[in-house]
């Protein structure tokens, strides 16, 4: 795939339905088509895509979640996808699907279909098996006579298997109306294995009737808070048709989690701040958990309102990834009060609250004192290490860990009990970058440094920021564990090998019109077996 230039893998891909299934080696319908009681649809069951609808796959491809055997595929059949349910009629369509080791899908390794139903919005989610440890794959779709973007994707290595390098990028929080996904574009051409997405993938309140930014009027559907179902639905598609998020998606396989706006701002547990009763909340919460496995390369679905996220990814020696969900579990924040900096409150210190609820607590406790790999990432959505607000050190911010201050202990001495290997804190949600370490004791800068954290700023949200604020300048000031602070949109890419990490903040300079260049601002790395961070 050409560095995610989906006008030539779309072009690749249409000249490629005459050789639609040449070339198979060995390609076997290995695979699982989540969402469907079988694991294949009976043709018999389904049609094609109506005569008439042209260009069926507006939202891209995906791929996600790598396994040593397999890679969860992704794409929606929406040929208007702006539209009501994309321009989709109400019935059943099938979608075929391939993956091969070129290209060109000289060598087809797997193949298989599936359907694409209409009460999950045509998306298709399948679980592509049989594939070899971490081998690079090209994956395409086919419905009627139309052939999607091409993919391209990889496996992870086998478990325990010798990795030299692992390359990926972290990347959160893109308010479509606060700009322009220039970053994608030049994420998209990075060399990368990963990308890993730490939340706010769309915001829920909305955009206003000119686009913003963007400056491209919207209608109604995609203004104001959304509650039901078709109104997350609506955001997700009006996000996704970006080419730039479609070509970062093209690039690599991603690993996602989502933070509090794919449902609705600094939410906790089945509590919001506008007076909803945990009953409806509760219905809201299941139509956004919905549309957001409809949208994203997950492997599980969402029952009701609850939708299983946490989960662990390894490649093979070198790293493994431990997703963390900081939403569905957390106990509602202190003192009542979750937005603003708070002065005194005690409450925060209460033993019983919890960040990650006790069950995720002890799994990721557990999989941390197994682990064997080099490197050990806790994905995570909001600021880890402490996050002082005045001299006096009595103000915090309470929807970050320092309003779960005990959680935050129970993790990082379970970690230094357990000896893990060289923990790393990846996080978004704060729309500023940040370098810092994260010590044992919170309130004591004194104490042992137990793990690095990567704070990346947004890809769009916040506008077009600065390299520097007044208030970064103060956060260095109060917090000596911080090393970097800056305001500007972009990404942190990541390379790992066995004997250090390295993380580039990759900064553009504006995103409130197209075409910004890409930097790296700073450098940090982390080596193996030292704690704390080092910079370049």
């Amino acid at each position: 795939m050409g560095h995610g230039n989906t006008e030539k893998s779309a072009g690749l891909s249409r000249r490629g339905v005459l050789t639609w299934g040449a070339g198979v080696l060995a390609a076997g319908a290995a695979g699982k088509y989540i969402g469907s009681p079988s694991a294949y649809a009976s043709p018999a069951s389904v049609t094609s895509t109506p005569a008439g609808l042209q260009d069926p796959f507006g939202l891209g491809v995906a791929s996600g979640d790598p396994l040593p055997d397999g890679v969860v595929l992704w794409t929606r059949v929406a040929p208007k996808p702006l539209d009501m349910f994309g321009g989709m009629p109400w019935q059943d369509v099938s979608v075929e699907w391939e993956v091969a080791t070129d290209e060109r899908f000289r060598r087809v390794v797997r193949r298989g279909r599936a359907t694409a139903r209409p009460e999950y919005t045509h998306s298709v989610h399948v679980d592509a098996r049989g594939l070899q440890p971490g081998h690079e794959y090209f994956y395409r779709f086919r419905t009627g006579a139309e052939i999607s973007p091409i993919g391209r994707t990889k496996t992870a290595p086998a478990p325990g298997q010798r990795v030299d390098r692992l390359n990926f990028a972290f990347a959160s929080c893109q308010a479509w109306h606060s700009g322009f996904y220039t970053a994608y574009q030049h994420m998209a051409d990075e060399d990368i294995d990963l990308v890993v997405f730490l939340g706010d993938y769309i915001y829920e309140s909305g955009m206003n009737a000119t686009g913003g930014a963007r400056n491209v009027p919207v209608d109604e559907r995609f203004i104001g808070q959304a509650l039901t179902l078709d109104d997350y639905r609506n955001l997700y598609s009006i996000y996704k048709v970006d080419p730039n998020l479609q070509a970062a998606h093209a690039r690599a396989p991603w690993i996602v989690t989502p933070d509090d706006h794919e449902v609705v701002n600094d939410y906790a547990t089945l509590h919001e701040w506008s007076g909803m009763s945990e009953l409806d909340f509760g219905v809201q919460r299941a139509n956004a958990y919905r549309a957001y496995w409809e949208h994203m390369p997950l492997r599980q679905q969402p029952t009701g309102r609850d939708l299983q996220l946490y989960r662990k990814l390894s490649f093979g020696d070198l790293a493994t990834f431990f997703v963390m969900d900081g939403r569905q579990y957390r106990s509602t924040h202190a003192c009542n009060n979750h937005g603003t900096a708070v002065i005194g409150c005690e409450e925060r210190l209460d033993p019983t609250r919890t960040m990650l609820g006790f069950e995720q607590e002890g799994w990721l406790l557990d999989g941390l004192g197994h682990s064997r790999t080099t490197w050990n990432v806790l994905a995570n959505q909001v600021v880890m290490t402490r996050y002082k607000l005045n001299d006096e050190g009595t103000a915090y911010h309470h929807d970050l860990w320092d309003g779960y201050a005990p959680a935050r202990d129970r993790l990082l001495q379970g970690i230094v009990e357990r000896k893990v290997s060289n923990p790393v804190v990846i996080t978004g949600d704060n729309h500023n970058n940040m370098a810092a370490d994260v010590f044992l004791d919170g309130e004591d800068p004194t104490s042992p440094v137990v793990a690095s954290e990567f704070l990346g700023t947004s890809i769009a949200s916040g506008g077009d920021g600065a390299d520097q604020s007044a208030a970064g300048e103060n956060l260095l000031r109060l917090n000596p564990q911080m090393a970097f602070t800056n305001y500007q949109r972009g990404y942190v890419r990541c390379m790992l090998d066995r004997q250090t990490w390295r993380s580039d903040y990759r900064v553009v300079p504006y995103i409130t019109r197209t075409g910004a260049p890409v930097s790296t601002r700073a450098s940090f790395v982390v080596e193996n077996g030292r704690r704390g961070l080092q910079t370049i």
